[in-house]
């Protein structure tokens, strides 16, 4: 018969392989992304006046804010909900190829920052399905990062990193922003 010592090691041998190349296949991941692509969002917040054209609007604000002017100091407490147009080039006019949908509120007194959470749904036959974002952004830095968390259709499970720039801004009514997206892991062939 076989010793205990030698059948434990038979049983357990194609364990220890399997968590062997397992490792190593998670370990050695491209170094760069797998996907890269740029695109504009348009962000026009409702001010009072401008109800047809607005993509945004102030939900929520602090006790001495409203629901049309950002709030002092640093819109402070203000809750932006927005259904923005993306498009492949900064201008506001081009046709869009999908919506940037979701909230942003301003979560810092002292300095002009924001947290941001939202996705990108692509409408358009170059591409299909949506990309989740969500992060701190603090908006006086010239390029920010925050997280690519998953996607649905087209980018199916995507993670990875949006670099963000503000492209434009015209007092605190309209800001155009953008994105380079870079994807590091792509489930689907896009």
């Amino acid at each position: 018969m076989y010793s205990f010592n030698s059948l434990f090691t038979i049983l357990c041998f194609p364990f220890l392989l399997l968590s062997i190349f397992a490792h190593e296949s998670y370990t050695h991941r491209a170094r760069g992304p797998c996907k890269e692509m740029v695109f504009y969002f348009h962000d026009i917040i409702y001010n009072g006046e401008n109800y047809k054209n607005a993509t945004s609007a102030i939900v929520g604000a602090p006790e001495w804010g409203n629901r049309t002017i950002m709030s002092s100091p640093n819109n402070f407490g203000d809750l932006i909900v927005f259904d923005d147009p993306i498009t492949i080039d900064n201008n506001l006019h081009s046709p869009s190829i999908g919506r940037a949908q979701g909230m942003y509120f301003y979560d810092q007194k002292d300095i002009f920052s924001s947290w941001l959470g939202f996705s990108f749904v692509f409408n358009n036959s170059d591409y299909k399905g949506s990309l989740n974002f969500a992060g701190h952004d603090p908006l006086m830095n010239k390029t920010r990062d925050i997280s690519i968390i998953g996607g649905t259709g087209d980018f199916f499970m995507a993670r990875g990193i949006a670099t963000l720039r503000t492209d434009a801004f015209e007092g605190s009514v309209y800001f155009r922003l953008h994105v380079h997206v870079k994807l590091y892991e792509c489930w689907k062939l896009l």
